[in-house]
């Protein structure tokens, strides 16, 4: 008797399930959700997750995924996956996330968006933790003013020294905002953070150029995230090996959300 052939999709080799539970943290997960996010669509969670992880994690644009999952057997777009998962990761991550320091490197950078230049502003601590990214299309001391606020009120932490360029609006921004803490503007204080920058730089060249503010914003936020979780901020993945922590924190990630 002929058997029915099986979908390619049953014999998906990356599975996320076999990836091994982890022991209990200090910190946990939040319990899952009464509706996954992952429902209603129709490839599992593993799938997706895998998706979302490789787009964040490597150099590969959207297409370059698709072309690995098509390999496999799974023919499907990806960027409403992203779009709609990298944030979900983000958050549900936050009740792991360590404290960030007290001693912050401030500076802007340059990309484009869909043809036309926009001001990033991030900032890392003194241990080399992503704080926080702001895309905006001005640089100037509203802008300045939204990412120092923004920055405080995610991490509660008010540095006590906040290093930055002589660019003549952050001294106002920060007598206003944090009058306490010291304003380094040394040359080269900041080569960590412009280092920084062109990571971030070399993992965009792939994508072809940034489409609209809403999508570069849920992209950059997401490479912050995975640029955090693969250095050892976030007690995830402490049970494995550095080059599985990713994998493994992702598998457990998509088990609440």
């Amino acid at each position: 008797m002929n058997t029915k052939p099986q979908p390619a999709l049953l014999h998906w080799p990356l599975s996320l399930s076999k990836t091994p539970p982890m022991k209990s943290h200090r910190y946990p997960l939040s319990r899952p959700a009464l509706r996954s996010a992952f429902a209603g669509y129709r490839f599992p969670p593993e799938i997706i997750t895998l998706a979302v992880r490789w787009y964040l994690r490597f150099g590969l644009s959207y297409r370059d995924v698709e072309e690995l999952l098509a390999e496999r057997g799974i023919e499907v777009t990806i960027f409403r996956w992203v779009q709609r998962f990298a944030p979900e990761f983000a958050e549900a991550a936050r009740a792991r996330q360590h404290v960030v320091g007290d001693r912050w490197h401030v500076d802007e950078t340059y990309l484009k968006v869909r043809g036309t230049w926009r001001y990033l502003f991030r900032a890392i601590d003194q241990f080399g933790q992503v704080i926080g990214v702001f895309l905006s299309p001005r640089r100037n001391r509203e802008a300045t003013r939204r990412f120092f606020a923004q920055a405080i009120s995610r991490t509660r932490v008010s540095p006590t020294e906040v290093t930055t360029d002589r660019y003549r609006v952050y001294p106002r921004v920060l007598g206003e905002l944090l009058p306490a803490a010291f304003h380094d503007t040394e040359a080269r204080a900041n080569n960590p953070l412009e280092t920084d920058h062109g990571r971030l730089k070399a993992r965009l060249r792939p994508m072809q150029g940034l489409k609209r503010d809403r999508t570069a914003r849920v992209i950059l936020t997401g490479h912050a995230f995975v640029q955090n979780l693969r250095r050892g901020f976030y007690d995830l993945g402490t049970d494995v090996r550095p080059t599985g922590r990713l994998a493994d924190a992702f598998a457990e990630l998509a088990l609440v959300i």
